[in-house]
């Protein structure tokens, strides 16, 4: 039997109104709810980011303090809950005794009176250092929290041992698979319950390396990310979910976002299936750690979105959803 033009296109027609219905959010559930709140490195001081690279030291430009905390510490992290996070993304660095310390940076010189690499330090050494000292608004002009981080930054223990009911992402800052299987043995010590409350993310091998250890732990790294998301591009029209997408985390920059199959109610829906949380940064990805950092930024997502979101500033994102 010959097939005609214009069958051809009217089965392509068809076809295309199946994709459509298929993953239009028009058609998807009416979501209710706020979104989920992820503030990343608690409530802190923040820079701005012209320029920014891997070696840039963040301390020394950051803006006019509003509040007295410094990111990474039992403080900030206290008071974006108290805000409204629902989640506090957190660094952990090894130390040379083997523990973990809640801080950014590879090396010491930038924020705090110490010098040299911090992983070569002990945890108690680490801890009395001033990690405010190198913190600067104009230039090195003034130092407004010089002398006041001495014995303010946290380890491991000391953060989740604080907040023994509340969710954290823990970033791995290295890319060292031994950091992942140091901090899976850590964590392997913690009950389910606590486990579930717990998302691990950072380098390719480390966090390779926990996932190897602990199948069961949320994870994600960028390799993972970019495999989920390929696979789904090429699949999602079909509602497939990929299973390197179940029980993880992805963060996706909002530039990205209209492009996912079912966005976003639909896409939702499907992610919450594979028990993955998803979570918007601001712009296309390239600059560090762009957030939704005031209600304008804010306004660029759809109205009744409910994933997650990545901020700066839990104090100026949060009252726009209390209540909801």
């Amino acid at each position: 039997m010959r097939i005609t033009r214009r069958k051809v296109i009217a089965i392509l027609l068809v076809a295309a109104a199946l994709i459509y219905v298929t993953n239009s959010s028009r058609f998807a559930s009416k979501r209710d709810g706020a979104p989920l709140l992820l503030a990343h490195r608690g409530l802190a001081q923040t820079f701005h980011m012209e320029g920014i690279t891997n070696d840039t030291c963040t301390a020394e430009r950051i803006y006019p303090p509003e509040y007295p905390y410094l990111e990474n510490t039992i403080a900030s992290i206290n008071a974006a809950f108290r805000e409204g996070a629902d989640i506090v993304e957190f660094d952990v660095q090894p130390t040379k005794d083997n523990r973990f310390v809640v801080f950014h940076d590879w090396t010491l010189d930038c924020r705090t009176n110490g010098t040299g690499v911090t992983r070569d330090h002990t945890a108690a050494e680490l801890q009395a250092l001033d990690i405010g000292y190198g913190y600067t608004a104009d230039g090195g002009i003034t130092f407004p929290f010089r002398g006041k981080g001495v014995q303010q930054m946290p380890t491991l223990d000391d953060v989740l041992g604080t907040f023994p009911d509340r969710s954290f992402l823990i970033h791995i800052k290295s890319n060292d698979a031994n950091e992942g299987a140091l901090l899976a043995q850590y964590l392997q010590s913690l009950p389910t319950s606590r486990l579930e409350q717990l998302t691990v993310y950072g380098g390719d091998q480390p966090v390779a390396a926990v996932k190897e250890q602990m199948p069961q732990l949320r994870t994600m790294s960028k390799a993972s990310l970019i495999r989920s998301l390929l696979t789904y591009e090429a699949l999602g029209w079909t509602g497939f979910i990929p299973s390197s997408m179940e029980h993880s985390q992805i963060h996706i920059p909002e530039k990205f976002v209209p492009w996912l199959w079912g966005w976003p109610n639909r896409f939702l829906d499907r992610m919450d299936k594979a028990n993955t949380r998803v979570i918007v940064v601001g712009g296309d990805g390239s600059e560090f750690s762009q957030g939704f950092d005031t209600p304008e930024d804010v306004q660029r997502l759809p109205t009744d979105y409910t994933g997650g979101i990545w901020t700066n500033r839990i104090d100026l994102i949060a009252p726009i959803y209390r209540g909801k």
